[in-house]
């Protein structure tokens, strides 16, 4: 009971045959080093067919993969998925794109992806700010002052890393007001001009 469309790679009993140890020889340098089976600790696994247990061909589709992102090289999502973190906002956008537009053998997939996850870090700080607990920049600074925080890093290897960590924790968030103080600066003199 297998669908036409499925791709092989997620059936129980694959369509397609491996190509012949001949074939594979002459294309692949070095193939056929490990085929004595002695040689291979996971033998006894590889025998076809496998009894996995499973009583379905093809396994029952989880409901809602339409308008999920998956992967270009993919005909559809897999069948189990996550659905805790729906995309939104500026970072889901992106991430859409990444999923979108560039196969996952690309440099510009994961480095969309990488951005839409400052992004998203962002949009979280930016939201806490309206709650009544926001994010503090310099969380733990007050601790490097009473509990000895200097004291504690002597002898560690990563003592020369210790000047950047201030300009990683605080500097986004320095950045970040001075675009803020900047664009009002803008909003003020277009409004006064």
């Amino acid at each position: 009971m297998t669908e036409p469309d499925v791709p092989s790679a997620y059936v129980r009993d694959k369509r397609t045959p491996p190509p012949s140890r001949e074939e594979l020889r002459a294309r692949i340098p070095g193939w056929g080093a490990d085929l004595d089976p002695a040689d291979r600790p996971s033998y006894p696994k590889l025998q076809y067919p496998a009894d996995t247990g499973a009583r379905w061909d093809f396994p029952e589709r989880q409901p809602g993969s339409e308008g999920r992102e998956h992967s270009i090289e993919h005909a559809f999502v897999t069948p189990v998925f996550g659905t805790a973190q729906p995309l939104r906002g500026l970072s889901g956008a992106i991430r859409r794109f990444a999923y979108a537009r560039f196969s996952e053998g690309r440099l510009a997939h994961w480095l969309l992806l990488i951005a839409g996850d400052r992004v998203d870090a962002w949009e979280h700080h930016l939201r806490s700010f309206a709650t009544l607990r926001p994010d503090v920049p310099a969380t733990g600074l007050r601790t490097e002052f009473t509990r000895g925080g200097l004291r504690s890093r002597r002898g560690r290897s990563d003592a020369r890393h210790q000047l950047l960590d201030p300009v990683v924790v605080v500097g986004p968030w320095l950045a970040g007001a001075g675009a803020a103080v900047l664009g009002v600066r803008r909003v003020v003199r277009a409004v006064r001009g």
